[in-house]
């Protein structure tokens, strides 16, 4: 699926925003906020995963790449060849959620059994504790950062089960997952919701608290490149979205503020 949200306006300037499905609720809100002061832009938003927009970028069809993974060291390399300079700005910390139908008996699992089940060598849920019943691996495709994300930090780099179910954005996760009794999914902790389950992973619940407290196991930064040192729009937007105001948008979504963590607000991208 292929998400396009955007604000018209009367004014000529147009700011492009593309990327990460884990991102887009953090773009959204921060960019209705930010027109309020800025009537006279156009900003046009859409998902379509963290490779897709790291892609426009290189291909001057974005002003910002949203991400939610970092950007690759061929994918710099291959900006650098057609003259574009990555930079990468930490806009939020995100913890990624492994989620159960609520009629689902299962409340938690450990990184391994979750990384068994991706790798289909856990097939019942009666292996962890469920009814006697096979579990539907659900996961993102591999043009997301989440699923990048999911197989550095629970498979290891191991490959997802060919049997899984492949999803274009967080969003179908959820409704797949919310409509199965017996799959499994993971999201962004922004995505979660009461139509399905967030299971605990080492007994630890994902939260904003724990995720600064590093006792959650699976987080991650959320990111939005831009080519070099932003200029105009695209500039006044991610100081928006990294400032006091922004960064209690990003909380209200269920994301982490990047002032209340470690990370830095921007660095260059890879070399």
């Amino acid at each position: 699926m292929f998400l396009v949200w955007s604000l018209p306006a009367a004014a000529a300037t147009t700011l492009v925003i593309k990327g990460s499905t884990t991102v887009l609720p953090v773009a959204q809100v921060s960019l209705e906020a930010y027109m309020k002061s800025h009537p006279g832009v156009n900003i046009s938003l859409s998902g379509g995963g963290s490779g897709e927009g790291i892609k426009a970028l290189i291909d001057r069809s974005t002003d910002i790449a949203n991400s939610s993974r970092e950007i690759k060291e061929k994918e710099t390399a291959s900006a650098k060849a057609k003259g574009v300079s990555p930079m990468e700005h930490v806009v939020a910390i995100d913890a990624i959620v492994p989620i159960v139908n609520p009629r689902n008996k299962v409340n938690g699992l450990t990184l391994d059994q979750l990384s068994q089940i991706y790798q289909g060598k856990i097939t019942n849920w009666k292996e962890v504790g469920g009814d006697n019943i096979p579990i539907v691996v659900v996961s993102r495709d591999s043009s997301s950062g989440t699923y990048e994300s999911w197989g550095h930090l629970v498979l290891n780099g191991a490959k997802v089960t060919p049997k899984a179910q492949l999803q274009a954005s967080s969003g179908a996760v959820v409704q797949t997952v919310s409509k199965n009794r017996y799959a499994i999914g993971y999201i962004g902790l922004g995505y979660l919701n009461r139509s399905v389950k967030g299971v605990s992973v080492n007994g630890i619940q994902a939260s904003v608290q724990t995720v600064l407290a590093k006792t959650y196991p699976i987080a991650r930064p959320l990111y939005m490149y831009t080519d070099g040192q932003p200029k105009g729009e695209a500039a006044g937007f991610i100081r928006f979205v990294l400032s006091p105001a922004g960064q209690k948008l990003v909380e209200k979504e269920g994301f982490v503020p990047v002032q209340a963590s470690d990370k830095k607000g921007a660095k260059k991208g890879k070399k």
